[in-house]
């Protein structure tokens, strides 16, 4: 039997997620695919009601080009959708199951769904919002298993997906402003994925358990690798009890984990974590925003026989665009590594020339993984997509090997008198005072130097911080430009579902503290 690691390694591949889908039904379909709570299901299993959501839609005329709205939490019926979906031959659209009805009449506004899947619950919150798009032709409610699903057909009657047809539409999280539909191929999901099994050596024995939600590219990305590599995806989302998570990783041994910062912050402060042992993990992967080095060294040392991989991606490169190798952790303190395999990354100045070693640049970036564009909004797609690559935003630099350090985000650059400062830096100096659990530093408007950087921390639980403690500290560290005019402790630093900071809500955060 010709294995799924040898098919990801033959540069010549061009099978779809759903045709590996069958492959694992047909030579493995006893094979545990999903863990969640008490229930499992099987490939096979899985893979037969994949066909009857299918066949379902297909009877009720949705197929090719038709946008298929997904609110659903994780959960065995989510992957039955999007499977589903995809295997009728239209594009699916995950959304967060905590959509409001102003923002999800949005993005209803945006995609125009022919179709939606949810729950009953769901449903009837959102019922505003659907009543105001007239294009939604079918409504799916789920509560258990599908009971609408009754058809069953030849699979040959459903239309046949190739690699440049579209298979989904991602929204962004919208951290620095509103959110846009990446519109993804079926050719960018299995040319991410398969870059990713190679370097994580991921085969059928591995495992992971999943607290990242799926409608997030990252998390999208742990189903997509695990369901090619012929492996298990165990589901969790209750994330607000680490500890039921990390024991349940115990208990079953999966071989890896993901996590965004603050996913590792609260695990490395508010759980069990050093006091667990889990003699199967045999990975854990970060990315989703950049994680402090402090932070990288305290999570190697609480797993000390566990590879830690610092990644980077976005959402319009299908998830991921570098990776540090483990091994160099230690060596190359704070990089984000080297392009990931089938992708070419250069670091552009402002004049459009190749930044050298030690020099600032935007990471550009080009590979089968980059998105079509922006759903319905070219002039955003032209700002991004050009001849040379997708201009990420991203400003980094490269050492005399290669390895990537990211400088900021060009969009979160603070510009106070006369410098150009990177939240980063300050945000890492303030990351190695004991106590702090988060940090987020931006720029505010300042009528002598145009923005004035101030830092939001949010402290650890019982952790007593003092302004003028971070202040010295600072000052320790960083040049007296860098030093934040204003310190202001919260609660809770506002972030996305996924767990990024949301960076918009910020100055209005800090404008109610100081009243």
């Amino acid at each position: 039997m010709t294995t799924n690691n040898e098919i990801i390694l033959n540069r010549n591949n061009d099978l779809l997620l759903d045709q590996y889908l069958e492959k694992n039904a047909r030579e493995i379909p006893g094979k545990t695919f999903i863990f969640h709570g008490k229930n499992t299901i099987s490939y096979g299993e899985f893979s037969d009601r994949c066909t009857s959501l299918a066949w379902y839609l297909h009877r009720q005329g949705i197929g090719r080009g038709d946008r298929v709205a997904l609110l659903l939490e994780n959960s065995v019926e989510y992957l039955i959708s999007l499977l589903g979906i995809m295997r009728a031959g239209a594009i699916a659209v995950p959304m967060s199951d905590q959509h409001t009805v102003c923002s999800a009449r949005i993005l209803f506004r945006d995609f125009e769904p022919s179709s939606i899947i949810l729950r009953k619950k769901m449903n009837e919150t959102l019922q505003a919002a659907l009543d105001d798009i007239p294009s939604i032709r079918v409504r799916i409610e789920v509560d258990g298993r599908f009971p609408c699903v009754v058809h069953r057909g030849s699979r040959e009657v459903l239309p046949k997906n190739s690699l440049s047809d579209i298979a989904m539409i991602i929204y962004t999280s919208g951290t620095t402003g509103s959110p846009k539909g990446v519109v993804l191929t079926h050719g960018n999901i299995v040319c991410n994925a398969c870059s990713i099994i190679r370097y994580l050596g991921l085969t059928e024995s591995d495992s992971a358990m999943v607290v990242l939600p799926f409608y997030y590219s990252y998390g999208n990305s742990i189903l997509t690798t695990h369901l090619i590599s012929g492996g298990t995806l165990v589901l969790e989302n209750n994330f607000l009890f680490p500890n039921v998570v990390l024991e349940k990783m115990a208990e079953i041994g999966v071989t890896g984990f993901a996590g965004v910062p603050s996913t590792f912050s609260l695990l490395l402060h508010r759980s069990n974590l050093r006091a667990l042992r889990f003699p199967r993990l045999r990975y854990v992967t970060q990315a989703g925003g950049a994680m402090s080095p402090i932070v990288a060294d305290q999570l190697q040392g609480a797993l000390p026989e566990t590879d830690v991989y610092i990644m980077y991606g976005q959402t319009e490169a299908t998830a991921r665009l570098t990776w540090l190798d483990p091994r160099d952790l230690k060596r190359k303190v704070g990089s984000i590594g080297k392009a990931i395999p089938g992708v070419t990354i250069t670091l552009r100045k402002e004049n459009g020339t190749e930044a050298g070693p030690g020099e600032t640049g935007e990471i550009v970036a080009q590979g089968g993984n980059i998105m079509l564009g922006y759903w319905n909004n070219p002039e955003e797609t032209a700002k991004v997509l050009r001849p040379d690559g997708l201009h990420t935003g991203d400003l980094a630099r490269k050492d005399e090997e290669g390895f990537l350090y990211i400088v900021g985000r060009r969009s979160d650059m603070i510009k106070s008198g006369a410098h150009r400062i990177s939240p980063k830096e300050i945000e890492e100096a303030i990351f190695e005072m004991q106590g702090v659990g988060e940090a987020a530093v931006l720029g505010m408007p300042d009528e002598i130097l145009g923005e004035a950087v101030y830092a939001v921390i949010e402290p650890v639980e019982g952790a007593i911080l003092e302004r003028k403690a971070v202040i010295l500290h600072c000052r320790e560290r960083l040049p007296a430009y860098k030093v934040p005019k204003k310190i202001v402790f919260v609660e809770k630093i506002p972030k996305t579902s996924s767990g990024k900071v949301r960076r918009q809500d910020l100055p209005d955060l800090i404008k109610v503290t100081q009243r």
